[in-house]
């Protein structure tokens, strides 16, 4: 099924600014937040869609890449066909531009060598929040290409070496005139290499790589972001021929997290209270990312959506000293199911209660009265 386009998901235009993006992006969060969709599939689908677009979006490069080409920015060839966990071939587009700018700049793909750069390639890796808060080491195993044993990487047969090709005489092109023009194509006979191999090695059959998988080992560092890269130079596909291996890169994605929500450095933390415990004020013991736990004081009369912040108990900063905040949201849950005893014990309180146990709703209240009325001071103004 095709992706969304990333600006529909979050439900801005793509006019929005950073600040617009970043309010889209938190009120859809905390609906579709599994934390608050247990069990649903679809919520949990959903949040992970919003994280995926909102870490394109809120990326100035990445956005502009992706207003440009849409998906495809981040999907050509083969960086978009690999599942969590995979891998795939992306080399396609520096071969494409090879092909076209490599007899212009005096340097063929081949050349009388044969030997030509290993693709690229891609590994998707997911790790958790709390292997990006401590950073960790870990092995990947990835199918590749290497160079042969048997032939050394030149793909003939041990004891033999590859002949000039007599199509091209070893330049791996040749030239056809038609009419005032003279196209040089590449050679057929050979592929462009310059020489054959009439003796190939039994081991590659002649391409001077195998196939073999192999564990590598990859250093996550503390505080590292969704969707950074890592390149491993040199740990791509093997060349052909004894060309230059490609590069292997390492995509890292963070799982959703049960508690937290993460935005650069802070984390932010729902957690809801009873309607007793914010008129009265109280405490409640919360868990922090390293593990730990900490105490978080109430206030009498806190309301609904009121933040508490706690200094020092986010994420690690890279490349820099320091860590971030976490971020306490409260929410204000109403009791449901009551008893005839507890009705009746709220009805005298609202009996009781005055104006200044609601300034808010009172205060809301009054200026809508003025305004039917015309009696507000925009109405007579």
């Amino acid at each position: 099924m095709a992706k969304r386009d990333y600006y529909e998901v979050l439900g801005v235009t793509r006019t929005v600014d950073e600040k617009g993006l970043k309010v889209a992006y938190r009120k859809l969060a905390m609906q579709f937040h599994p934390d608050r969709n247990p069990g649903d599939k679809s919520a949990e689908q959903a949040f992970k869609e919003i994280n995926e677009a909102y870490d394109c979006l809120k990326d100035g490069q990445k956005r502009a890449a992706y207003d440009r080409f849409g998906h495809a920015a981040f999907e050509h060839g083969g960086m978009g066909g690999a599942g969590r966990g995979g891998f795939a071939d992306f080399g396609s587009m520096s071969e494409m531009f090879d092909d076209i700018f490599g007899d212009f700049m005096g340097r063929g793909r081949g050349g009388r060598s044969g030997r030509e750069r290993g693709a690229d390639l891609r590994y998707n890796l997911e790790i958790t929040l709390e292997e990006a808060f401590t950073g960790r080491t870990v092995e990947v195993r990835v199918p590749t290409s290497v160079t042969c044993t048997l032939c050394s990487g030149s793909g003939a047969k041990p004891g033999t070496t590859p002949t000039v090709c007599r199509t091209c005489n070893g330049a791996g092109k040749v030239r056809a005139a038609q009419g005032f023009f003279t196209i040089e194509r590449t050679c057929i006979a050979c592929q462009g290499r310059g020489e054959i191999i009439t003796d190939p090695c039994t081991q590659c059959g002649g391409s001077g790589r195998t196939s073999e998988e192999r564990t590598l080992s990859v250093n996550i560092p503390a505080g590292i972001e969704d969707g950074t890269r890592i390149r491993l130079a040199g740990e791509g596909e093997a060349g052909l021929r004894g060309g230059a291996a490609g590069d292997l890169y390492i995509f890292l994605s963070i799982k959703p997290h049960a508690f937290f929500q993460r935005d650069g450095a802070d984390l932010y933390c729902r957690v809801p209270i009873s309607m007793t415990t914010a008129a009265l004020g109280g405490q409640f013991e919360v868990p922090t990312i390293d593990g730990q736990t900490t105490r978080v004081k109430i206030p009498e009369g806190t309301q609904a959506g009121k933040q508490f912040r706690l200094k020092n108990k986010g994420m690690p900063l890279m490349r820099q000293h320091g860590t971030g905040d976490m971020y306490i949201q409260v929410t204000v849950e109403t009791p449901q199911n009551l008893t005839r005893r507890q009705r009746e014990l709220l009805e005298e309180f609202e009996r009781a209660a005055s104006a200044q146990n609601h300034p808010e709703s009172t205060g809301f209240f009054a200026r809508v009265r003025d305004f039917l009325t015309g009696s507000s001071p925009s109405a007579s103004g």
